[in-house]
């Protein structure tokens, strides 16, 4: 019995509710470090099928997860498209420079299906290696968030020459976002072809921007996504994070219609049950806090999974944190929430 694909597809609830976490497969895992360190290269690991395949296989071996998430990078799409992305240790991720004017005719839709080959064969050999009872996640990055690290050229706190090229390049910017629209469909169409049993599209820079502007390069876009993805493949459920949105994720369920929305940790979860379980019938996937998972006492931990559980597992759930398990996360604490969940 796959307990992922009962709660998205058949709306089940479960007394012990499905888990997965975020960035599952990782640096908190000693098996993930002694792997990583085969390769130089962060982006050469991500287009390595069998090295991607023994990673994103070994959360499941230790700790027997409902889902495998492949183990891949948002940035995989604007490094096909031709903008290069480099990963400098202790920096993140840097890319070539992109000026929206000039290079966006240079954006190739048609290297999303060669250059990422490799993420396709990885899940086609994971998929093979993966237990039936167990799901397989493929994802995306949002063109918001990924049009973020392009015209930024690395991460950023607060985004700023993205909101200005935004507010005073608009129309050269909506192209931007449709043609990110088009590489995430055709990614995910070709994920989904090569096996994954659900889709995932993380918007992780969402939160930065005020409600006008939200709808017009969040909601919109997530929209067209969702629409163009479920008339192809309808039997493919859809999870979508859009990070940070707060009360926003109301607007966001109603206009979007995924078929799970991921919560982040900021999200109150009274509020989220009445307002978005109980009135809006969305099932819910979220929404520990990563900071308590790694540095919170058993206790702490205890309390917060129980609070979730309480508010949440009466209706079609799934346990997640609310964003990405941090390396410094003890093993014993990830055991320990399996412990409870499973109880």
């Amino acid at each position: 019995m796959n307990k992922i694909i009962n709660v998205l597809k058949h709306k089940i609830t479960q007394k012990n509710p499905p888990i997965w976490i975020m960035r599952q497969a990782g640096r908190y895992l000693p098996e993930y470090l002694e792997t990583r360190m085969k390769i130089a290269n962060f982006l050469d690991l991500c287009y390595n099928p069998q090295l991607v395949c023994e990673v994103t296989l070994q959360p499941i071996r230790r700790f027997d997860f409902d889902s495998a998430i492949i183990f891949s990078d948002i940035l995989v799409i604007p490094d096909a498209l031709g903008v290069k992305v480099d990963f400098v240790k202790n920096h993140g991720p840097i890319l070539s420079e992109f000026n929206l004017t000039k290079d966006l005719s240079k954006l190739n839709l048609n290297n999303i299906k060669n250059h990422l080959k490799p993420v396709f064969e990885a899940i086609n050999l994971t998929r093979s290696n993966l237990a039936q009872d167990k799901s397989l996640i493929g994802f995306a990055g949002a063109p918001w968030t990924l049009a973020c690290y392009m015209i930024e050229g690395k991460g950023s706190k607060n985004f700023e020459k993205i909101r200005q090229i935004s507010l005073q390049q608009p129309e050269f910017f909506e192209q931007l976002i449709l043609i990110l629209e088009q590489a995430i469909v055709e990614f995910l169409s070709l994920q989904i072809q090569a096996g994954v049993d659900i889709v995932k599209i993380f918007d992780s820079w969402a939160g930065i921007l005020p409600a006008c502007e939200l709808q017009k390069w969040v909601i919109k876009p997530a929209h067209r996504i969702v629409e163009n993805l479920r008339q192809k493949y309808s039997h493919i459920p859809i999870i979508y994070f859009p990070k940070n949105i707060g009360f926003n994720y109301q607007e966001f369920y109603k206009k979007v219609q995924p078929d799970c929305l991921a919560l982040d940790q900021n999200v109150d979860v009274i509020w989220a049950r009445e307002v978005l379980q109980n009135d809006n019938q969305a099932i819910i996937q979220g929404n520990l806090d990563n900071f308590i998972l790694a540095f919170g006492t058993k206790e702490q931990i205890k309390l917060e999974v129980n609070k979730i559980l309480s508010n949440f597992n009466q209706k079609p759930f799934i346990f997640n944190l609310g964003h990405g398990i941090l390396p410094q996360t003890p093993i014993e604490n990830v055991e320990l929430l399996l412990k409870i969940i499973r109880s």
